[in-house]
């Protein structure tokens, strides 16, 4: 049996060690000041006002929509995403509208968008994808009037010019789930420059408080300092992580530019793609999944893309803008590659001859 390569291996180790301990020896494991200070390291960096943790990506996103109010309202959704984000609306009491989205950057487009908002649509709910960003087009929906929730649970570090995603947005949410560029394990934040809706964030993620006093409507989403001193430790290293996931893509660009049936991600223009996930598309119908089960004979893993949400049993019955069916084609036939910073040339080029054999 060869080696196994992982999709991921999160970059963990004595940093993170040494800050868990220190809390622990602290006796203070609840939210307090080291989730204050992994706060406001993510706020800077985005270049946004406010920022506020989670318990995850989905606890994010499900305290955006509620503090907004969605109820009864049509969130404009992409279709090609992790159950999470319609499953978020739907908490919240909203209707997910699934709108399709662009097969080569596999996001929502502007132009898209634009075919799909009617005089029903409430809120857009766009999912910036795999470390790629939006273009830049799509966030003028904010000066005609339409509040924009990004998922952006992998695009911590992504960047359209010169700006961050987390600081586009009305508000942004991202995950710290192991998968993404850094991990607390699980674990979300949301990014805003808007004070009223981050008071509410705040509160509704503590049971509804407001100066200690129980004013709102709430639950508890809190980040522990136990996890947020993992974040604390994993931040230091993001910038470098962020590099090495390029260089490694740029290899896995080349091999593959040699493969005629399988093309990587198109990366936004004006953008620094963070390849949280090395997602490719394979061209030749009905082959994807005879080469994940190749790959997997070969002990090396792999995931789809993610999910079309139409073809989920949950969410058929949702209501959809046209036959989504660059949505549909993606999530049948894309693959996500190991990309971590264990991953060596050796593997890359076993995965690349694997593929272009079958």
């Amino acid at each position: 049996m060869r080696k196994k390569i992982p999709i991921i291996s999160p970059t963990v180790g004595d940093e993170e060690i040494k800050l868990v301990k220190k809390v622990i020896k602290s006796k203070f494991l609840t939210e307090g000041k080291i989730t204050t200070k992994f706060e406001n390291l993510i706020a800077k960096y985005v270049h946004s006002k406010y920022a506020v943790a989670t318990s995850s990506g989905t606890s994010a996103l499900h305290t955006c929509f509620e503090c907004i109010n969605v109820e009864n309202k049509q969130v404009l959704v992409s279709d090609f995403t992790f159950p999470a984000t319609a499953n978020a609306i739907i908490l919240a009491r909203g209707i997910p509208v699934l709108v399709d989205v662009d097969r080569e950057t596999m996001n929502i487009t502007t132009e898209i968008a634009e075919q799909s908002i009617s005089e029903q649509t409430g809120l857009l709910a766009p999912v910036s994808l795999f470390g790629n960003p939006l273009e830049q087009s799509f966030y003028k929906f904010r000066k005609k009037g339409l509040v924009i929730v990004e998922d952006a649970a992998t695009n911590l570090g992504t960047k359209l010019g010169s700006k961050y995603v987390g600081n586009l947005a009305d508000v942004s949410c991202f995950s710290f789930h192991p998968r993404k560029i850094i991990t607390t394990g699980e674990g979300g934040m949301i990014t805003t420059s808007n004070k009223k809706l981050a008071k509410k964030f705040r509160s509704y993620k503590t049971f509804g408080k407001v100066n200690n006093e129980f004013l709102n409507d709430g639950t508890n989403y809190k980040m522990s300092d136990v996890l947020s001193a993992i974040g604390l430790a994993q931040f230091k290293k993001l910038e470098k992580i962020i590099s090495k996931r390029i260089e490694i893509a740029k290899i896995y660009d080349e091999l593959i530019s040699k493969i005629d049936i399988i093309e990587p991600q198109k990366i936004t223009k004006n953008a620094r793609h963070t390849f949280q996930s090395y997602t490719c598309v394979i061209t030749k119908p009905n082959l994807r999944d005879k080469i994940r089960n190749l790959l997997a004979k070969n002990n090396i893993e792999t995931q789809i893309g993610t999910y079309a949400l139409h073809c989920l049993p949950y969410f058929s019955k949702c209501k959809k803008i046209g036959n989504l069916q660059n949505s549909e084609f993606l999530y049948k036939n894309t693959i996500t590659l190991p990309l971590h910073e264990n991953l060596t040339y050796r593997d890359q080029t076993l995965i690349c001859k694997l593929i272009e054999h079958l």
